[in-house]
């Protein structure tokens, strides 16, 4: 069984948590549940697991004659179950609308680029983390800017409301200019609750739907994404 020296055991792991690292950083960026840190450890481990599964049992004698047998994939093949869990908890359900779901795509295959790393697959690695920066953020907008022509009218709105207030009052004040809620989602952070809203305009104007939604002393702050 070959035997890593302590420069290639460095490289393997400083890659994973680099890689790890940059696709977390998008999602810290977007302000998602699992960011920069909970990325690189993810990507650490798995990087990890995978050396003491392929290189960590040199000292051992493995063979079918003595009856003792060695798988050395069982190790890391956990990481793929181990990393359920972990995504699955950053899936939340906020009345009709689920968040988290790509968060815990992310997750997943950072595992993979953590495994591939420690594996030594440095070209599968890095090429994994390219495709998936560009499908994070670029393919994102592409994708955006798509379906807006598919579905004319149809915009996010994202609103800043004060700590603990109900959304209902949006609802309300939407319904008011003649626009559709097709989804929302809640997010809450230490002094203020934001709500992100997919709205069909239909005959409303943004500037007047903005207008009517800062009347309200509940709002703190408006805005439309792209």
């Amino acid at each position: 069984m070959p035997e890593l020296d302590w420069g290639e055991v460095l490289l393997r792991v400083v890659l994973a948590g680099i890689l790890g690292g940059a696709i977390g950083a998008e999602r810290e960026i977007r302000e998602r549940e699992a960011g920069l840190r909970t990325h690189m450890l993810v990507a650490v481990g798995a990087a990890l697991f995978t050396l003491v599964s392929a290189y960590a049992w040199t000292d051992f004698h493995f063979s079918n004659r003595s009856g003792v047998t060695y798988d050395p994939t069982r190790i890391a093949a956990q990481i793929v179950t181990g990393i359920g869990f972990l995504g699955a908890g950053a899936i939340i359900r906020q009345g009709l609308s689920v968040r988290g779901l790509t968060t815990a795509a992310s997750l997943w295959v950072v595992a993979a680029i953590g495994i591939a790393s420690g594996a030594g697959y440095y070209s599968g690695a890095v090429i994994t983390t390219v495709v998936v920066l560009v499908s994070l953020w670029p393919l994102r907008i592409l994708a955006h800017r798509i379906f807006e022509r598919i579905r004319p009218g149809e915009r996010r709105l994202e609103v800043e409301l004060s700590a603990g207030e109900s959304p209902a009052v949006l609802l309300e004040a939407l319904e008011r200019r003649g626009a559709a809620v097709r989804a929302f989602e809640l997010e809450d952070a230490r002094d203020r609750r934001r709500v992100l809203l997919d709205v069909r305009l239909a005959d409303a104007q943004p500037h007047a739907v903005t207008a009517e939604l800062m009347r309200l002393e509940q709002v703190l702050g408006v805005r439309w994404t792209d």
